[in-house]
């Protein structure tokens, strides 16, 4: 793998640890700002081989919100650049821990998920020298805080990513704003500091977001969520008809409600692109009359029309919608409900063109004239909302397999 030369703000977070170092004496580093502006790759080189020039038979941990983003995102990255550097690293995937050994030392790196509030206890009881958390900010603060106190070693340090979320986020609130207070070096990043990144890739990142995840993701701020979710949505340039002839796979995508409204997307494959070609949309307050499973499996019927459905994407929630439609022979999955990353995937789809949604669904359009963010908090306002979260729960399913899960690890002691 052939390494790019660093950026002034990278050679200061690879070498912010060293003696000769100006930034020598923190204990901390934080670095946040615009996606794609290289922080990732040096934070963890730069973490790797602090661990082991100073450290020998020590555990360290390398946390993400989920063990496969943190393969994915960080080690996958870092191992052919660690093994250029001589460095023999072992990946033990059933025990998600790699053996690094270098110059006659040997550490422990283990990898952990900090997805909810129960993490924290996968972390409990270690004795780490340090830890890198990527992606800080998308973890809850019991596991960030649990990892943190896990460093007792002497000589122990903490490295930070995150790109940024609102000005209310407790991390931003209890450490970018309280970096000198805590000892914490904090480096702000933009698309300016990653010299891997061409005039071209910064052009397409600046397109693929708006509003509040452009100003956070391209300009790196930690800004507050308000006015309309999909600002950018325009009917005359991205709603179509419905493509003529066949498609190539059919999924349908399910909001239930009962006395709240019930939301229904049949959508259809072609060359890439899905589009939202019907829909079925039943407000049971406005009509004074609710439905039972059972006629919202009907309703299903007549919206699939016999196509055949490879999928049908619910709302997690809905247990015995999920069991009638599961008897009626309907192949279901469970929704992914993490609300900002299923807007900001939508967001980013509607963009692309790789979503469409066409002149027939007058409900969904009607919501996406009307869905906005609730003033003062990190979520969409509970109205216009129901075709809004089962066209996220379609989007965030794309791509994901069927009854992945989560591992627990244990951490040596």
């Amino acid at each position: 793998m052939r390494l790019r030369p660093f950026s002034p703000k990278q050679r200061r977070v690879m070498r912010w640890w060293c003696d000769t170092s100006e930034d020598r004496g923190y204990d901390v580093i934080i670095c946040d700002g615009a996606v794609r502006s290289g922080k990732t790759l040096c934070m963890g080189l730069s973490f790797v081989c602090w661990a082991m020039s100073r450290f020998d038979g020590r555990s360290f941990a390398l946390c993400g919100k989920t063990i496969a983003s943190l393969r994915r995102n960080v080690v996958q990255e870092l191992l052919p650049v660690l093994r250029e550097l001589g460095l023999r690293c072992q990946e033990k995937r059933s025990e998600n821990l790699l053996v690094i050994r270098g110059e006659g030392r040997e550490n422990r790196f283990y990898l952990m998920g900090g997805k909810d509030e129960g993490s924290a206890a996968l972390i409990q009881g270690a004795t780490l020298a340090g830890v890198l958390l990527d992606e800080v900010a998308l973890m809850p603060r019991s596991f960030v805080e649990q990892a943190m106190a896990r460093c007792s070693v002497e000589g122990s340090r903490i490295w930070c990513n995150c790109n940024p979320e609102g000005p209310y986020h407790w991390f931003y609130r209890e450490w970018i704003l309280k970096a000198q207070a805590r000892s914490a070096l904090y480096l702000h990043f933009t698309m300016d500091d990653n010299p891997g990144l061409s005039p071209a890739i910064r052009r397409r990142y600046e397109r693929q977001y708006t509003g509040t995840f452009y100003r956070r993701f391209v300009l790196g701020e930690w800004c507050a969520a308000q006015g309309l979710i999909y600002d950018f949505f325009q009917e005359g340039d991205y709603v179509r008809p419905v493509p003529e002839g066949p498609m190539e796979q059919w999924r349908v995508s399910i909001d239930y409600g009962t006395s709240n409204p019930c939301s229904m997307g049949l959508w259809g494959l072609r060359d890439g692109v899905w589009y939202r070609v019907a829909e079925y949309y039943y407000a049971a307050r406005e009509r004074g009359v609710q439905r039972t499973d059972q006629e919202y499996v009907s309703a299903l019927d007549a919206l699939v029309g016999g196509r055949p459905i490879q999928q049908v994407v619910v709302d997690p929630s809905a247990a015995s919608f999920i069991a009638a439609l599961r008897q009626a022979g309907y192949r279901v999955v469970k929704a992914d409900n993490d609300v900002l990353s299923g807007i900001r995937r939508t967001a980013d789809l509607l963009k692309s063109g790789r979503i469409v949604i066409c002149d027939t669904c007058a409900d969904c359009l009607r919501e996406l004239a009307l869905y906005r963010w609730e003033e003062g908090r990190e979520a969409p306002h509970k109205d216009h909302d129901h075709a809004m979260d089962d066209m996220r729960y379609f989007t965030t399913a794309l791509g994901k397999p069927e009854g992945a899960g989560m591992t627990a690890v244990a951490v040596e002691r």
